[in-house]
């Protein structure tokens, strides 16, 4: 048995944290619609794999590092680790701008919980880079995200399980999701609703 296929994408933490059902029609039904933001943030993402290592004085940049974890049953990777000082810190490269979802936060804490299992170096932060205000956001990683990662693990797994993805919920962010094509919220409700009313 492939020890691999049992360990879960960090991304899908990402996803589910923002959409349930949208985790589940990418790594279930395996369902993938690019649009011109998940083609940004691809783009985003090469150029910060293919820069090189480098080392400045007291600073390392290591890229694309893969990370994982045995006890959480996670692999993935870190777009850019940073040692300074003897400290490690995980570095995530997202498109936009901050958003008001915790998401992206859980995902850099998933990187940094894998980074200590590896290393076995206590890592107590980490940075978001948003390529669209061209600002690094510190990330405390505290107990708080930590039980949220743990918690999105346990959630994940059970969907990744579910022959059927959760309803849809319709709402704000549901803009710009590149599978509205395809999960069609606000029509799938309506239609679960008429068979509910169906079944009275």
């Amino acid at each position: 048995m492939n020890e691999e296929l049992d360990l879960i994408p960090i991304s899908a933490l990402n996803q589910y944290d923002y959409c349930p059902r949208r985790c589940w029609l990418m790594y279930v039904a395996g369902e993938f619609l690019p649009n011109p933001y998940t083609v940004e943030g691809e783009l985003l993402h090469e150029r910060a794999h293919q820069g090189v290592d480098t080392k400045r004085g007291e600073l390392l940049q290591l890229r694309h590092v893969q990370v994982y974890s045995h006890r959480l049953g996670l692999i993935g990777y870190a777009d850019v680790v940073e040692e300074r000082a003897g400290k490690l810190y995980p570095v995530e490269y997202k498109r936009g701008r901050k958003g008001k979802w915790n998401n992206d936060r859980l995902q850099l804490c998933a990187q940094a919980m894998c980074l200590e299992e590896m290393t076995s170096r206590p890592i107590s932060k980490g940075y978001i880079y948003y390529a669209a205000s061209h600002r690094r956001e510190l990330v405390e990683l505290t107990p708080e995200v930590r039980t949220q990662v743990e918690e999105a693990v346990h959630g994940v797994r059970a969907l990744l399980a579910s022959p059927r993805g959760p309803l849809p919920t319709p709402s704000r962010r549901c803009r710009g999701c590149s599978l509205y094509p395809v999960c069609l919220p606000r029509e799938t409700e309506r239609l679960n609703a008429f068979s509910w009313e169906g079944d009275a």
